[in-house]
């Protein structure tokens, strides 16, 4: 009998062709040791694909990223499914990562929902009843004509989206009653969805997945979320709340439109920002300094830029430093526990040098500041930083991703400090049921920026990526609610733009290469999106930062 070799998690094996990864592992396997999927040949797939040729695979964990993503994806539809089969009428509409959880919005067409508490609670016992039965996902690829008339699709939003869809074969996923559009992997089966509970939350209902903390107290992340409910109704104007109502709005040329709004509703925020910071320095305790902070790729940059912009319209003359440039010589700096450099952590950064600045900046005497030379891996020579001195109708603007610790300013004067959080928290979904993964977007603006300006290629980008976002859930989200202010930096046309570049340095990783995984996650991603030439990108946009031609630095 013919077979293939196949190796699995850096065994050898002779294996019948037509062999499933789930024959594989065998099921004991699978349970005990919590494989959700597969990564095979630098492809991360479900745990029925059959083996045809020679063969790498490598388990997918519930707890590895890719893991985590597939069993929430998982999760999220085993909600949809108990909802359609116990609750006659209700819809719940898929909104932001809030809180350990998805956010999920309530209608009912039959009568309104009085007690969330009650619901959450009925949601999480269908849910453990759903978990006991260990039921297997149904998955079939069929015509995407015939898709139509098989989903889930109250708002007709999947029809729409199947209108532009790439491929004349979709992958449908059937759980009891609930069908919907594949976008990746499955569990093997609903057993793995053991600890989710649904929580009321403000006006909705989160979808709390295994092993995310507790909620805590009722305002607890309040500002994220009136960010999220800010940028959804922002959407909603636009009438692009759903990834088809922007294809269609590209194929019926209203993109202009969209942008223009778009563009106009970043602007009216950062307007209200610099309105509210100038309210604030009329009391007795004036604000001096104006801290802006936020993870990679938000387009904190630019967002100073037209911060500065709105503050000399209200006569604030505002000197902007970057905390970069505090940056320790790259010898001074100690690896971490596993022996890396975690060049997110706030001990990169000559804090004292920092908080010595802010104090004399305060006192009205004169600072020099540093210049990071990024190539050499340490600061220029102190003969060539920059001399400067606050004046009285003067604020400082300190823009970098620590801006909020308070290990850097909390020795000021209450009062004389405003905090920005700035993020990029997309709102677009995909349709009702799914989302987009918020920090898709920045890891696509990140690709584009290193490959087209830093000399990094989008393989470099991508390995580095889970690193990047370690350091900030460490260092960098755990002060976002302590910020006077929030500006969401995402804009619901990007992806359309990205794709344009992304697509081309995401296909040059060569075969073999380990973050072939993740690029063939983001092609697909890419591939719902209607690609928009960059040309009517506005010169201030924060898209600009990242694709080039901004009018702040070019």
């Amino acid at each position: 009998m013919k077979t293939i070799k196949v190796n699995v998690d850096n065994k050898s094996l002779q294996v019948a062709p037509g062999t499933t990864i789930r024959e594989l592992f065998g099921r004991v396997t699978i349970t005990e040791r919590e494989i959700v999927a597969a990564n095979l040949n630098n492809n991360l797939v479900g745990l029925n694909t059959k083996l045809n040729g020679r063969s790498k695979v490598m388990p997918i964990y519930s707890s590895d990223p890719s893991g985590i993503s597939v069993l929430r994806q998982s999760i999220a539809h085993m909600l949809h499914s108990v909802v359609l089969e116990n609750h006659p009428g209700l819809e719940l509409i898929t909104g932001q990562s809030l809180l350990g959880g998805y956010f999920y919005e309530v209608k009912n067409t039959h009568q309104p929902v009085e007690d969330l508490a009650e619901l959450a609670k009925n949601l999480t016992d269908n849910l453990e009843e759903l978990v006991a039965r260990e039921l297997p996902f149904e998955i079939r690829s069929i015509p995407v004509d015939a898709a139509k008339n098989i989903l889930t699709d109250p708002s007709g939003s999947k029809a729409k989206l199947l209108r532009t869809w790439a491929s004349p074969v979709i992958s449908i996923v059937t759980l009891g009653k609930f069908t919907d559009i594949m976008h990746g992997p499955y569990a093997p089966s609903t057993w793995f969805g053991a600890g989710a509970e649904v929580i009321p939350y403000k006006t909705g209902l989160i979808l709390k997945f295994p092993g995310a903390s507790e909620i805590g107290a009722a305002d607890h992340g309040q500002l994220l979320w009136e960010s999220y409910r800010e940028t959804r109704e922002w959407n909603r104007r636009l009438g692009v709340e759903t990834v088809s109502d922007l294809n269609h709005a590209i194929l019926d040329d209203r993109l202009a439109d969209v942008i223009r709004i778009a563009e106009a509703q970043h602007e009216k925020k950062i307007a209200a920002i610099a309105d509210l910071v100038a309210s604030r320095r009329n009391r007795i305790n004036r604000i001096r300094i104006l801290c802006a902070a936020g993870p990679s790729s938000a387009g904190k940059t630019t967002f100073v830029q037209r911060l500065q912009v709105q503050l000399r319209v209200n006569a604030i003359e505002p000197i902007i430093i970057n905390l970069d440039d505090y940056f320790l010589a790259r010898e001074e700096l100690k690896p971490d526990e596993k022996g890396e450099l975690d060049f997110e952590a706030l001990e990169t950064l000559n804090v004292e040098l920092i908080r010595e600045h802010a104090q004399e900046l305060l006192a009205g005497r004169e600072i020099r500041v540093p210049k990071y030379d990024f190539v050499a891996g340490k600061p220029v020579p102190p003969d060539q930083w920059r001399p400067i001195r606050l004046q009285k109708e003067q604020v400082i603007i300190f823009e970098g991703i620590h801006g909020l610790n308070p290990e850097l300013f909390g020795h000021i004067q209450e009062g004389a400090v405003f905090r920005i959080f700035v993020n990029a928290l997309t709102q677009l979904v995909i349709d009702e049921h799914n989302r987009l993964f918020t920090a898709d977007v920045r890891l696509l603006r990140r690709i584009v920026r290193d490959r087209r300006y830093r000399g990094y290629k989008a393989s470099a980008t991508i390995k580095q990526w889970p690193s990047v976002q370690r350091g900030e859930m460490k260092h960098i989200f755990p002060f976002q609610e302590t910020a006077d202010a929030m500006f969401n930096s995402a804009l619901v046309y990007e992806t359309a733009v990205l794709k344009v570049f992304a697509w081309r340095f995401l296909l040059e990783i060569p075969p073999g290469d380990p973050a072939q995984i993740e690029a063939y996650r983001l092609l697909r991603f890419l591939d719902l999106f209607v690609p928009v030439f960059p040309e009517g990108v506005p010169a201030n946009s924060v898209l600009r930062e990242f694709i080039g031609g901004s009018g702040f630095y070019e």
